[in-house]
C-alpha cells in the first residue's frame, strides 16, 4: 500500500495533523500527546488493520486524548496533541529511527508499512510529524517571548503487560538529560502517594530514542514525562481520576524545584 507521490498524503477530508486544546490557558505547564491520535489518513486505507488492532495499545497511547483533555481544564493548560496514530507515523522519533513507521508492532504485521518508497516516509514526516513538532516549537517561542517559564509535561500511556511480563508500577517519569530537577521533584511527590508503585524510568526508559522531549526541552528547559497504566485510563472516570491526582501534583512538584 503506497501513497501517490504526486498528491499530498492528507486529503480535504483528513483531520488536521495537530490538535490545540485551550490555546490560551494561562498554566505554565504545556502539556503534549505525542500519541494519543488514532486516526489514519483516507489515502493510507487503515494500513490494512481493523479498528481493533488500531485501537489497541499498538496504534495509540489509550487514555491520553481524555486525560489531557481534563487536566488542561483542572489546570488552565494547553495541550497540544497528535492527531494521527503513531502506526502512520511516531512522532516520539525521528526520522533516523527504524521504528519511526513501524513495520511490525508488539507482534502485529502493519501491511500499510511494507516496503515503503522514500517518497511515502517523506509525505508522512512532511505532513504528520513536522507540523507536530513545529506547533509545539511555536507555542514554547510564544510562551518564551511573553516570559514564561515553561515546564514541557509529555503524556503517555503504557500497557499493563508486554511479551507476558505484567507491569506493577501505575505511573511512572521519564527523564535523562537536559534539567531534571522536575521530573525529580514530581517522583517524590508521587511516591508520597500511598496507593502508587512509581516507576522511575520504567516500564521504558528516556535515551537516544526519545524525540520529542529532547529536541523541546533540552538542555535547560523543565520537563517530565509522564506514562500511566493505560488499565488505568480505560474509562472517563479513570481519566478523571488521574487528572484529579496530577493538577493536584503537578504544582506541588513545581514549587518545590523553585524552592530547591
Amino acid at each position: 500500500m503506497k501513497t501517490a507521490i504526486s498528491q499530498s498524503l492528507l486529503g480535504t477530508e483528513d483531520a488536521a495533523p495537530v490538535t490545540l486544546v485551550n490555546p490560551e490557558g494561562a498554566s505554565s505547564f504545556l502539556l503534549i500527546g505525542d500519541h494519543a491520535g488514532k486516526a489514519v489518513p483516507a489515502a493510507l486505507g487503515a494500513l490494512g488493520l481493523s479498528d481493533a488492532e488500531l485501537s489497541r495499545h499498538i496504534g495509540w497511547d489509550i487514555g491520553i486524548a481524555e486525560l489531557g483533555l481534563l487536566l488542561a481544564e483542572r489546570l488552565d493548560a494547553v495541550f497540544l496533541r497528535q492527531t494521527y496514530s503513531r502506526l502512520v507515523i511516531d512522532c516520539n522519533r525521528s526520522a533516523e529511527q527504524p521504528d519511526a513507521i513501524a513495520a511490525v508492532s508488539d507482534g502485529t504485521m502493519v501491511p500499510g508499512n511494507q516496503a515503503l518508497s522514500d517518497a511515502d516516509v517523506a509525505a508522512r514526516f512532511a505532513e504528520i510529524h513536522e507540523p507536530y513538532q513545529a506547533a509545539i516549537a511555536a507555542e514554547l517561542a510564544r510562551r518564551d517571548a511573553l516570559g514564561i517559564t515553561t515546564t514541557l509535561v509529555a503524556l503517555h500511556s503504557f500497557t499493563p503487560s508486554m511479551r507476558g511480563i505484567d507491569r506493577p508500577w501505575q505511573i511512572g517519569i521519564l527523564h535523562d538529560g537536559g534539567d531534571t530537577g522536575f521530573a525529580h521533584a514530581l517522583l517524590d511527590v508521587l511516591r508520597e502517594e500511598a496507593d502508587l508503585t512509581v516507576g522511575d524510568n520504567e516500564p521504558y526508559r528516556m535515551d537516544q530514542i526519545d524525540y520529542t522531549i529532547p529536541r523541546h526541552a533540552y538542555p535547560a528547559r523543565p520537563y517530565a514525562e509522564i506514562e500511566i497504566r493505560q488499565d488505568l485510563l480505560g474509562s472517563t472516570e479513570g481519566c478523571a481520576a488521574w487528572a484529579d491526582r496530577l493538577a493536584r501534583l503537578l504544582p506541588v512538584a513545581a514549587a518545590r524545584t523553585r524552592g530547591a
